[in-house]
């Protein structure tokens, strides 16, 4: 993954009709059971090949609602494998073993620090 949505989200549906692989489901699909919309980690793409910049996030009209996430790829998979999603829960996701394209320029400090995608 390399993008979460947090719980300043309004469901708007702006993300999901921007994500270009179909990584985002909304609160109704939440795997987690959150009032927000989810990204699985083992299918955003940060839309590499895509877009400049992630979709999702160009289109959210709440400031700092998508930030960026560790890459979901195998240097950092224990990352997905704990409770490091908001509130502490667990990531799910479909494909723990996929490994998924990563914008280089992030660097690791933003993520860990979940920096906002999109500067305002």
């Amino acid at each position: 993954m390399a993008v979460i949505i947090g719980d300043t989200c309004i469901n708007c549906a702006a993300c999901i009709d921007e994500c270009p692989v179909e990584a985002i489901v909304d609160e109704d699909d939440n795997p987690t059971g959150e009032e927000y919309y989810y990204v699985y980690p083992d299918k955003c793409v940060e839309c590499v090949d895509h877009f400049d910049s992630p979709a999702c996030a160009e289109a959210c009209p709440t400031e700092g609602c998508i930030t960026w996430d560790m890459p979901f790829t195998a240097d950092h998979k224990d990352h997905f494998s704990g409770d490091n999603y908001i509130d502490g829960q667990a990531y799910v996701m479909d494909d723990a073993d996929a490994v998924m394209p990563t914008r280089d320029d992030i660097s690791i400090e933003d993520r860990q620090n979940r920096e906002n995608v999109v500067d305002d």
